[in-house]
């Protein structure tokens, strides 16, 4: 197992047999955890808040022989969302999630650093917003530390369960393409609202103007739709009655949900490229920086036909790929797999066979603090953490013992040596004058036998 040497296997395994390791810990720290892996200084409150999104086309309970003109049924779609955000100082009370594994029956509990419903802290100016997606099916506890985690660093963190796409909800795969995009635009709604409400617990502390997205897996392609990706004219068919239309590359419909508040996107291991959703011009139209994550060996959403081709393609922005060599497609995002999903058979479904996942899921929080820093909060400083030799196996460790560096010194800044072995982060700028992205054969075909009508229109812009 990478980064996971003989000795502290055994020390592992050692815990396992204590109570603690019961406790299913969300805040671990690898030894050789990035800097920026670490805990801000801020306690950390989490609350619930149960929304309703009023008059919502109901996916699930559309006839399959409908049409794009039928009468389509509608109800109020339920959303639960966990917020994570500083707590004032001195917050006492409970620590644990309840939480649903995988099999959507066992519920455990987590253990965290967050405070359930602490007051939050008094601000002196409002905190970016970051709102945070699921894989599918999974559900808003699944990347809990790092939610808590950048909370404890100054965000207000909004992670939603996409109903039909959750454990227990997971119901239609149509519903989760049309709703994905869908449920994040109505959180920030919601979220702006609940700023504005001296009642909500949260007043004065969101900053909804500079507000950034998380997704995983299928919450990566929600991400990408949102920062403007269109999706093709052959996904069209993945949903009844045309309902994808609205997201359409080109459509008046897609250009209409450009949000000038959503300012980045971070999409790890997203889903989409590898079915055809994207085409050159739907990926051409992201109009935010975007950062993406992904293991060589994803076999979920692919790599090089998946999500190191969407990095390619969208060629209107700053992009940067962090590429974990030999990852599979639960690296870094997942919680350590809880000590109950062994038993259960589901453990699969949170780690990675190569990868530690603590260790990971320090790389993605150290990665993800850089790049939310610099562009939610302005903050230049950070730059040097994403200003990287390209392959980590390639940086010089050249350090004198009294801690000062030489002039060719260039390993990664903020890992130990020999820490970012296996680890390759890319960059490209926005390209003036877009190349297409060459898609395989296997693509067209799908695309072929979808078969779906689509919708013209304007192509989507995002304001300033």
């Amino acid at each position: 197992m990478r980064h996971l040497p003989l000795a502290f296997s055994l020390l592992t395994a050692a815990a396992a047999a204590t109570p603690l390791a019961a406790e299913n810990r969300i805040d671990g720290q690898a030894p050789n955890a990035p800097a920026l892996a670490a805990y801000g200084d801020l306690p950390i409150g989490v609350r619930r808040i149960d929304l309703v999104h009023e008059n919502q086309i109901d996916i699930v309970g559309i006839d399959p022989a409908a049409g794009a003109s039928a009468d389509l049924p509608r109800y109020d779609r339920p959303l639960t969302v966990e917020v994570w955000y500083p707590a004032v100082a001195g917050a006492t009370g409970e620590t644990s999630l309840d939480v649903y594994l995988r099999d959507g029956i066992t519920e455990v509990a987590l253990e965290g650093r967050a405070v359930r419903d602490a007051a939050a802290a008094d601000s002196a100016e409002p905190l970016p917003l970051v709102i945070m997606s699921h894989g599918y099916p999974g559900n808003r506890f699944l990347m809990a530390e790092l939610a808590e985690n950048l909370a404890s660093k100054g965000y207000v963190v909004a992670s939603i369960d996409h109903t039909d796409s959750t454990y227990r909800s997971q119901a239609a795969f149509g519903s989760t393409l049309v709703n994905r995009t869908l449920d994040q635009l109505f959180v920030l709604d919601e979220m702006e609202r609940l700023n504005a409400d001296a009642n909500s617990g949260l007043a004065g502390l969101i900053d909804t103007r500079h507000t950034g997205l998380i997704g995983y897996s299928m919450g990566g392609y929600g991400a990408i739709v949102t920062a403007g990706g269109g999706l093709s004219e052959a996904a069209m068919g993945w949903a009844p009655a045309n309902t994808l239309a609205i997201h359409e590359q080109g459509s008046e419909t897609h250009a209409a949900m450009a949000d000038p508040r959503i300012k980045t996107a971070v999409a790890i291991a997203p889903w989409g490229m590898n079915y055809g959703l994207w085409e050159a011009e739907g990926l051409a139209a992201i109009d935010v920086p975007m950062l993406f994550i992904a293991g060589s060996d994803d076999r979920t959403a692919g790599y090089e036909t998946g999500v190191r081709a969407i990095w390619e393609g969208a060629t209107g922005v700053d992009r940067s790929l962090l590429t974990l060599e030999g990852g599979g497609h639960h690296v870094v995002a997942p919680i350590p797999a809880p000590e109950e999903s062994h038993a259960l058979g589901v453990a699969d479904h949170y780690i990675d066979p190569l990868w530690d996942q603590v260790f990971t899921n320090n790389i993605g929080q150290h990665f993800v603090t850089a790049w939310l820093d610099i562009e939610l909060k302005g903050d230049t400083g950070k730059a040097p953490y994403l200003d990287l030799v390209e392959k980590g196996d390639d940086g010089v460790w050249s350090v004198n013992e009294d801690g000062s560096v030489n002039p060719d010194h260039s390993y990664w800044f903020g890992f130990e040596e020999g820490a970012a072995a296996g680890l390759r982060y890319e960059v490209l700028a926005a390209a003036e004058d877009p190349a297409p992205v060459p898609l395989p054969a296997s693509v067209w075909l799908i695309g072929l036998a979808c078969g779906a009508l689509g919708s013209a229109g304007r192509k989507r812009r995002r304001a300033a």
